[in-house]
């Protein structure tokens, strides 16, 4: 039986429109070691974005898009009403102080962006608003900003703002007082800003402006002509990316510059800035991560092959790994993902077993006791993190929690009594978390590895073999999907349907080494172990085999493509969102922003067994005439991160192969990049489209109590 005939037709495919048809032309993409593909393509690509055969054609597939998903509007528009419906729309974020004032943001109803505001001394002061994003994004398609920093005598305020969605940021100023912008704009940087102690002089972080690379650092003088501006360091290793930052203590200001294999800090003191100084230099295959209190360095690094990571300390002159102290070791088992100091105690992120959790170590580092008390968590598969902790000094510790039943929280932590402060959980209207189920599974790959899985549903679920799935998996970069509160995806469960997430390797729930056996010359087993997750949920009765859906976005992109190739008859529909899926070209090509930086990830194609491997999963250069899955492919026009064009090509040799009748829909978003639209109620608009689209091909009746959509 083919996927086409096992369930009736839907809504979408009986619209009769006709998709567009992609000119062909050919191309020939040609590699240093003589290999060559034919890429008919590759045309579709303009780094102008003013092509009109390029955008005529971007135009045709979104005519198609809203011609297909008509007769879907009634449901597309309750989904989404559900989801906003589900926002307090006046709400704002936990409080916290720094230098004597309260910073907060907080929405107002009806408007899309967050106000950033503070009072001096208490919340019960004036509000002296920062930055009103709602007035600055008025008028504009897309409206971001990425960083924000006070001056150390609390006066002055830099921003960072992006009006297209391409991530080159202009650096902006003003006098948080009297509200005077100043005339200073620093054009072409990242958002990632740092003041100095003078309280006129800022570090910022420049971009290349063909790669979007983060290349160098330099200081502007507040007043000053930006052409005056001083560079500090530039990276000439085009595999790094750069961040700046002050230490826990303001002691430092530190640049960060780190690969996937390894990393290295400089840092010069904040008071007098001068030289940078390097705490340890480069190494291959060492990474580390610095932050400085009480006169001591804690260095968190996998030197000496602790693959997992462990603590070390070091004297504030510290210049070499030589003089580094080990505090904590590596153990196997754990995975240290990051630490915060405070003058009486350290709190470490940890993962184990799949899931985060935080230990207390008491004492100065260096010489308190390894021995650890761990934060308590409430559900068998949780999330949990540090919260901003402003304040060293501080003997409480703030932190979150959430999981796929219980909204995002925030607690506060007594550390000296152990008592527990709940101080915000994010509001979600007419949400009752007894009424979900929240599990922990294991599935076992093809090869044995067990592989962690989240899964939600409603309470009442009968695990039958007949409900319609949601799996989602990322599994690339060392990233974790741990399992947190999904607003939208309750209107799935709300109409029966499962939704999971799939721990899959590739990323880092399960510590280095998941990473490790997900990438480079191991990257199929990111693949191989979503579809063998999907088997397992299938198998296991939470799932019809022809009811299930796969979701992933980004590198997640890639995966999807990844398995339509290789188990398009596992999956009734697929969601593709900014999706990396021309893997080979992309990779040849050192000007596409984020190549360079990516060749520990994927392999560099240049060297032929890296090509010939990377060639084997490719998504675009393993199409080929088959049945594939209902499609919902979208993209931004102005991603930096995966370009437009790599789903627009994929999606045209897509439509020349498919042998399926499943409706295939590419959605251009002509003013957004990697992130979609900007604003809060936006982006809920795409995803309710997705998600009618997904419900109509998974034959999902409404909710209980619920009129069908068309009435």
């Amino acid at each position: 039986m083919t996927l086409s005939s096992q369930i009736p037709a839907t809504a979408a495919d009986a619209v009769t429109a006709t998709p567009p048809d992609a000119a062909k032309k050919p191309h020939v993409v040609r590699a240093p070691h003589g290999a060559h593909r034919n890429d008919e393509y590759y045309w579709l690509r303009d780094d102008t974005r003013k092509n009109p055969e390029m955008l005529a054609y971007l135009e045709a597939e979104n005519a198609f898009v809203d011609a297909k998903m008509a007769p879907l509007k009634p449901l597309e528009d309750r989904v989404y009403d559900e989801i906003v419906g589900r926002i307090k729309q006046d709400d704002s974020s936990v409080p916290y102080r720094e230098r004597g004032w309260w910073y907060y943001s907080r929405f107002e109803t009806g408007q899309d962006y967050p106000i950033y505001a503070r009072r001096e001394g208490s919340m019960e002061s004036a509000e002296q608003v920062m930055l009103d994003i709602n007035a600055m994004a008025a008028g504009k398609d897309y409206f971001s900003v990425g960083d924000w920093a006070v001056t150390q005598d609390n006066r002055v305020l830099a921003w960072a703002e992006d009006d297209v969605g391409r991530r080159q940021y202009t650096v902006r100023f003003k006098d948080i007082a009297t509200g005077e912008v100043y005339a200073d704009r620093i054009e072409g940087v990242s958002p990632n800003l740092v003041w100095a102690d003078d309280n006129r002089t800022v570090f910022y972080v420049e971009n290349d402006p063909e790669t979007l690379l983060t290349v160098r650092v330099k200081k502007h003088v507040l007043g000053t002509p930006t052409s005056d501006d001083v560079l500090v360091y530039e990276e000439h290793d085009d595999s790094f990316y750069m961040g700046i930052e002050r230490t826990r203590d303001d002691r430092f200001v530190c640049i960060g510059v780190e690969s996937t294999v390894s990393s290295e800090v400089r840092c010069t003191p904040a008071a007098n800035p001068g030289e940078f100084t390097v705490l340890a230099p480069r190494e291959r295959d060492v990474e580390y991560d610095a932050d400085h209190l009480d006169g001591r360095w804690v260095i968190r690094t996998n030197a000496g092959g602790a693959r997992n990571f462990k603590l070390m300390t070091a004297p504030s002159d510290a210049t070499s790994r030589e003089q580094w102290q080990e505090w904590i070791g590596h153990r196997d088992d754990v995975f240290i993902d990051g630490f915060e100091l405070f003058d009486g105690f350290t709190a470490v992120g940890e993962r184990s077993g799949g899931l985060e959790r935080l230990s207390l170590l008491r004492g100065t580092p260096g010489q308190a006791s390894p021995s650890s008390e761990y934060v308590k968590a409430d559900e068998p598969a949780y999330s949990m993190g540090l919260e901003t902790n402003s304040e060293p000094d501080s003997e409480w510790l703030r932190y979150s929690y959430t999981s796929l039943t219980t909204p995002a929280t925030t607690y506060e932590l007594d550390t000296r009594t152990g008592e527990r402060r709940l101080l915000k959980q994010q509001p979600v209207i007419g949400y009752d978390t007894t009424q979900y189920v929240t599990e922990r599974l294991w599935a076992t790959a093809r090869d044995g590895t067990r592989v962690p899985v989240s899964i939600v549903y409603k309470r009442g679920f009968e695990k039958n073999g007949k409900a319609a799935l949601l799996q989602y998996a990322y599994g690339s970069y060392g990233s974790s999907m741990d399992p947190g509160f999904n607003l939208p995806v309750v209107s799935l469960l709300d109409r029966g349907m499962v939704y999971a997430i799939a721990h899959i390797r590739g990323g880092q729930e399960m510590g280095r080494s998941w990473y490790e056996d997900g990438k480079l010359l191991h990257k199929k087993n990111t693949f191989t172990d979503f579809i063998d997750v999907t088997d397992y949920l299938v198998q296991q009765g939470y799932a019809a085999k022809d009811r299930v859906a796969a979701y992933g976005g980004s590198a997640g992109g890639l995966l999807m493509g990844a398995v339509s190739n290789m188990a398009p008859e596992k999956y009734r529909v697929v969601l593709s969102q900014v999706p990396f899926v021309d893997v080979v070209t992309t990779m040849l090509d050192a000007s596409i922003p984020l190549t360079t930086n990516e060749y520990d990830e994927w392999g560099n194609p240049e060297e032929k067994k890296y090509y010939d491997y990377m060639l084997t999963y490719s998504p675009y250069d393993n199409l080929r005439a088959q049945d594939y899955p209902a499609m919902f492919v979208g993209t931004g026009l102005w991603d930096s991160q995966v370009q437009y064009f790599e789903p627009a090509k994929y999606v045209a040799r897509l439509r020349d192969l498919n042998t399926s009748s499943r409706p295939v829909l590419f959605r251009t978003n002509m003013e957004a990049g990697h992130g979609g639209k900007s604003g809060r109620f936006r982006r809920y608009r795409e995803l309710a489209e997705m998600y009618a689209f997904t419900l109509d091909q998974l034959g999902v009746t409404p909710a209980a109590g619920m009129a069908p959509a068309a009435e």
